[in-house]
């Protein structure tokens, strides 16, 4: 079967020779610009294997800013792939805990246990067999691969999807497999094969810091403004082009917040779906009215000294929204009713994993244990 040109790929304008040489006068200008303006990060100092995985998997639809006290505590507790397979599930997810994705956490596991039944305990210099691991998807392999190993692959992530959108003022969609096929095409046939890792690095700093995705780029700034066509024609705002999200869906929760002396009750959520295996407060589908939230409390056998509303809250998932009401009830002792526990105080910054859905409500338990003390 043929292979398709890119100019019907990535719906251009221009012949194909175009595309490939506006593709190969990127690398010299942009990692000449990395060398002087690369931002230091932690993941920089020492790019060993392990190093680099953790913080490509920590950086996936999470801010670099958020990303950076997780990364250093993560390898405090699990310097390397042995004790990351090691690691109890508990201790994994505490760590992870308010990065969200737990899924991520979970996979990072995973695939620990591939490398040290497989491998050796080292992660292998090789991207088809990276690619082979739990978690290592087109993206988290390349990045390995080339940022490690110095392999000459493309670690094509939004960044660098942006960067090239606007680069040849392409119209075609950047949210189509085929389209984001089309750009790692591209760059797996222009990259230079001598600085592999900087050029994915300094394509992925560019988009994350002039070429960015919130507001106007800086294109003033930008090494590669002599030869970016969205940016000659005057309109770089308008690339990339992306097809509309699907609304997300709207849940509705009412949060019971239940603290004692002793502790806080909490419950876990299934092993499957979302947030698995975290701990959660109780809670109800739907807004519930004051007579439901008494007899709730009740059924459960809760006897509160008081009950004060909470601040509403919400969470914003990928295809979920909630929006949640909370309830506090200060008990003088609590008894969990079945499915629950009394989670210690004392215990809970190292035994709960409580996702950052949860964090409005966390804040007010931890507020509410000074009323006790």
């Amino acid at each position: 079967m043929p292979v398709k040109p890119l100019v019907e790929i990535l719906n251009l304008p221009l012949p194909e020779e175009e595309i490939y040489r506006l593709a190969a006068a990127v690398p010299v200008p942009l990692i000449r610009w990395y060398r002087q303006n690369a931002r230091e990060l932690p993941w920089r100092e020492n790019p060993t294997p392990y190093r680099v995985w953790v913080s490509e998997v920590m950086l996936q639809q999470t801010r670099v800013e958020a990303v950076k006290p997780y990364y250093r505590r993560f390898l405090e507790a699990l310097p390397d792939i042995p004790a990351l397979a090691a690691a109890p599930e508990e201790q994994l997810l505490k760590l992870w805990e308010g990065l969200g994705y737990y899924s991520r956490a979970r996979n990072l596991q995973k695939a620990a246990r591939q490398v040290m039944e497989r491998h050796g305990g080292q992660l292998p210099p090789s991207y088809e067999l990276l690619l082979d691991l739990a978690g290592f998807g087109e993206y988290t392999a390349g990045a390995v691969a080339s940022i490690a190993f110095g392999i000459p692959v493309p670690a094509v992530d939004g960044n660098v999807l942006r960067v090239f959108s606007r680069l040849l003022a392409a119209e075609s969609d950047v949210m189509s497999p085929a389209v984001r096929r089309g750009y790692r095409r591209l760059l797996m046939e222009t990259m230079p094969r001598e600085s592999p890792g900087g050029y994915n690095q300094a394509l992925m700093e560019l988009g994350a810091t002039l070429c960015a995705p919130n507001g106007p780029p800086n294109c003033m700034a930008c090494p590669l403004n002599r030869i970016c066509r969205a940016y000659l024609t005057g309109n770089p705002a308008a690339f990339p082009v992306k097809s509309p999200q699907k609304a997300r869906r709207i849940e509705e929760k009412t949060i019971f917040t239940a603290v004692s002396p002793e502790g806080i009750l909490l419950r876990k959520r299934p092993a499957e779906g979302l947030l698995a295996g975290l701990w959660e407060f109780p809670w109800e589908e739907g807004f519930l009215s004051r007579e439901e939230i008494s007899a709730r409390l009740e059924s459960w056998g809760l006897i509160p000294r008081k009950v004060r509303t909470l601040r509403p809250a919400r969470h914003i998932f990928t295809h979920i929204e909630w929006k949640m009401e909370g309830v506090l009830a200060l008990c003088g002792g609590i008894s969990p009713p079945e499915g629950t526990v009394l989670a210690r105080w004392g215990e809970l910054k190292t035994d709960y994993a409580v996702p950052s859905a949860f964090s409005a409500f966390l804040k007010a338990a931890l507020a509410a244990r000074e009323e006790f003390l």
